[in-house]
């Protein structure tokens, strides 16, 4: 298709072409703003020599901005309706392949390797309701990737983006910030989309790269994480009590030999501060027992 998606009209003859029902349980809003797509490859710093994975292309409007940098472009499309008419779009372009399938479903590192491709970039305008689900398997999941740029809720944006101590500060900021530096680069109005959602969107780039803090055991770090946000209100003291049944006065002696107050809360804890609490903690919780739970 050479008139670009990326435009109401243009999606409006997609969707009419096609007989596509946006389905809201998939999340479905269509991109119809050309510029918002240039923000994403701008921040995305797409070449001719990239492989991206697009996650949910829709109805094709960055994919087909991507494809036209002379970018490889692998889009993965849950939906099966979506994705044939993608195929049917984007036949004579050489460098877009249509993969038919659930991204958090999906072999990633399979589907570089039997294509012969070392490195890739994520781009993606992903459903709000799936948005830290695939966001946390491509962090995890120690994928080739060199950056994850997507368009998310505002809200989960911030969140990504949240410093301590930050309203919006949480487990998601700290574990974006395990894996990745994290960019804020546009936010974008509801207008953009049809159908029109709810909230506005923002542009976020994550670009991965090895921690500068390693806890001896990852695993229990994300678990002391987790456990101080499970209950904002109470100190970090409760918090670690009620998931590792240790002895509070334990824990506040801890802390203390940590260089925290016995009263501090875990949205006041940098990566620095978890490391060195998890480090500390995992013996005294080793045990007790906790790894046999």
């Amino acid at each position: 298709m050479e008139k670009p998606i990326a435009t109401h009209s243009v999606s409006a003859e997609i969707i009419k072409k096609y007989g596509i029902t946006p389905k809201k349980g998939l999340g479905q809003n269509f991109l119809i703003e050309p510029n918002i797509a240039e923000k994403i490859i701008k921040a995305a710093g797409v070449d001719k020599d990239d492989c991206i994975i697009e996650i949910g292309p829709g109805l094709g409007a960055l994919t087909q901005m991507l494809a036209q940098t002379g970018a490889r472009i692998l889009a993965v499309e849950i939906d099966k309706s979506l994705a044939g008419a993608l195929e049917e779009i984007f036949k004579s372009f050489e460098n877009v392949e249509i993969i038919k399938g659930d991204i958090l479903k999906t072999d990633v590192k399979k589907l570089l390797v039997d294509r012969g491709l070392e490195r890739a970039k994520v781009c993606a305008n992903l459903p709000y309701y799936i948005t830290t689900p695939i966001l946390m398997m491509l962090l995890e999941s120690a994928l080739p990737l060199e950056s994850i740029t997507a368009m998310v809720q505002k809200e989960v944006a911030q969140r990504l983006a949240a410093d301590a101590g930050d309203d919006e500060y949480g487990s998601i900021s700290l574990a974006a910030r395990f894996y990745a530096d994290i960019a804020l680069n546009a936010t974008v109005p509801r207008n953009c989309f049809v159908p029109r959602p709810a909230v506005d969107s923002a542009i976020v780039t994550l670009r991965l790269r090895k921690s500068q803090f390693m806890p001896m055991d990852e695993e229990f770090m994300f678990k002391c994480i987790r456990a101080a946000f499970g209950h904002r209100r109470k100190t970090l003291v409760n918090c670690l009590h009620e998931r590792f049944d240790t002895p509070k006065e334990e824990l506040a002696k801890m802390l203390e030999s940590c260089g925290f107050n016995e009263m501090i809360r875990g949205e006041a804890l940098d990566l620095k501060g978890f490391c060195l609490l998890s480090d500390t903690l995992n013996p005294i919780v080793e045990l007790a027992g906790e790894k046999s739970r």
